[in-house]
């Protein structure tokens, strides 16, 4: 590599919204992050629907779904 041209790799802490903390490493000191995979739905297996105007009555209504 050659020197004086790649940016310092030092330990950094990512921290959530939520509160969770990842100490890793990186070229950015501290990162603030908004989700993670402690919140995130899809690790954590909990799906959060938003209905606007009651889309979601109306797709169950269509497909006779319960």
């Amino acid at each position: 590599m050659k020197p004086k041209i790649h940016p310092e790799y030092n330990d950094t802490v990512i921290k959530c919204a939520c509160g969770n903390e990842i100490k890793t490493k990186s070229t950015v000191k501290d990162l603030h992050v908004e989700i993670c995979s402690n919140c995130h739905p899809f690790y954590t297996k909990k799906q959060k629907i938003v209905d606007t105007a009651g889309r979601v009555e109306k797709f169950k209504k269509k497909y006779n779904i319960k």
